[in-house]
């Protein structure tokens, strides 16, 4: 048994060795760039860190409405109420001004687990790992007698082999902690589709993070660390034209927008439509004017006749703005926590000519001396530095330039890039620390950079790039 983290398609499933010629490809280049006793020990590390949540949640505040240390204050009072008078520290991160970041206490060992039990999906189940209560939709099965007010024991269903309704549930299953039902057995399962509501509060999960289900809506936006960055090494200014290429669901966008004071014009495009609503109405929450989106393909968003645009809308011409940002489509493999292990080896080849598509786009609408800032939230070589490399071979316009802030590791050998190339690049891996296991004594005696230090470490798997344009194409 070989763990085969694909480092041109990376996929981190622990699998058998396949006769596939491209399994083979890919052992060989991380085997050849780690040494194959480091390249299996960093997956084991990898895949354990990547069912466990981050040590920190963080949130980005809407500095268009409100000033940071006001939205902090706010949300310290809330956490008092969420926890019940545990006083949880709230760090401003130092580098991202406008970044708070909560710690996450677990995970819990001494929670009496209940006989009454209800078995949640994977997704559901990651999700409250993070600090979600249950809803209706995601719960797959409960007990025969459970009643609304009863105490139960939450489980994640990790390989989706539980039939919805059931009664009871002896397959493969995570403990997740414990809450008080909201509904009974009968009322999730009496085959109304639209029964969206709470099911279960939790009330003792195994990490105990602040929910921000309708928590100061209009002045904090629920964000991984790296995402926030992103928007900085961006780094917009007031008055630029600026494009987010791949926009859903709109944080970055809403960044980018508050980070030029709402002054120049953002433009977001998704090609899904709902996806596109959800951006302008996180936009009209944060009262944010500088942001137009589109239900638009951006692999077509290159105007190719020369006629003037008329309504400012896709497709555009080329050389049109100052800054993009292509957050890319990606496998998703950095995303934490993730208890199972869903990709297909078709889905995963299919991104990387994606996103190349994508990039090429992206160049044509770039002015000579713009930006460009390309990001996943996955960790496979194939998707990142191998794109990057592509890239510069590619585009001969195109330089990769120095981040600030810098905040994650530099990039993975593999891909061809020098030492100087790959300190230019930001990744964030999430096995870089050890798991930690934080309660609330740690928590008092912790030191404030020791914390900060961390939530830089224990994050997401995400990427960073970011070029200039020297020329016109």
């Amino acid at each position: 048994m070989i763990f085969v983290l694909f480092v041109e398609m990376g996929f981190h499933h622990v699998a058998q060795a396949e006769s596939s010629a491209l399994i083979r490809l890919n052992l060989e280049k991380i085997v050849t760039a780690l040494g194959k006793q480091e390249a299996e020990r960093k997956f084991e590390t990898l895949l354990k860190h990547l069912s466990h949540p981050p040590s920190f949640t963080t949130v980005r505040v809407n500095t268009h409405l409100a000033s940071v240390q006001h939205v902090k204050n706010l949300l310290f009072d809330e956490l008092q109420k969420q926890f019940n008078g545990l006083s949880v520290p709230i760090l401003q991160h130092p580098d991202l001004q406008d970044v708070l970041l909560i710690p996450v206490i677990g995970p819990r060992k001494n929670i009496k687990k209940q006989q009454c039990e209800a078995i949640v999906g994977a997704q559901c189940g990651n999700a409250v790992l993070r600090g979600a209560h249950v809803y209706a939709p995601g719960i797959v099965s409960a007990s025969k007698f459970m009643k609304a007010g009863d105490v139960i024991s939450v489980y994640s269903d990790i390989k989706g082999k539980c039939k919805k309704g059931a009664r009871e549930f002896d397959g493969t299953k995570v403990f997740l902690g414990n809450g008080i039902s909201e509904l009974s057995r009968k009322e999730i399962f009496n085959g109304l589709p639209e029964l969206k509501g709470m099911a279960i509060r939790m009330t003792e999960p195994v990490y105990l993070s602040p929910s921000f289900d309708n928590v100061l809506p209009r002045y904090l936006f629920l964000q991984n660390l790296p995402s926030a960055l992103v928007t900085h090494v961006l780094n917009p200014q007031p008055g630029e034209k600026i494009l987010d290429l791949c926009a859903a669901p709109g944080g970055k966008t809403t960044h980018i927008a508050a980070l030029i004071h709402d002054q120049g014009e953002v433009i977001a495009l998704d090609k899904i439509f709902s996806k596109v609503e959800k951006i302008k109405q996180n936009a009209l929450l944060l009262g944010l004017n500088s942001i137009r989106a589109f239900c638009f393909d951006g692999t077509k968003a290159v105007k190719l006749d020369m006629v003037e645009d008329t309504e400012g809308e896709p497709p555009f011409l080329p050389e049109s703005f100052d800054r993009i940002l292509l957050d890319a489509p990606c496998s998703g493999m950095g995303q934490r926590p993730n208890m199972a292990c869903t990709w297909s080896l078709k889905e995963l080849a299919s991104y990387q000519p994606l996103q190349r598509k994508l990039f090429t786009a992206a160049v044509q609408l770039l002015k000579p001396e713009g930006v460009l800032v390309y990001s996943t939230c996955t960790i496979t070589l194939a998707e990142n530095e191998e794109q990057v490399a592509w890239a510069l071979t590619k585009f001969p316009c195109l330089q990769l330039q120095p981040q600030e802030p810098q905040i994650g590791g530099e990039g993975m050998r593999g891909a061809g890039l020098s030492c100087e190339q790959l300190k230019q690049l930001q990744r964030f891996d999430p096995s870089a620390v050890p798991l930690p296991d934080t309660d609330m004594d740690s928590l008092r005696e912790a030191r404030r950079e020791d914390m900060l230090r961390l939530a830089n470490k224990d994050s997401i798997g995400f990427f960073i790039a970011k070029f200039v344009k020297c020329k016109s194409t």
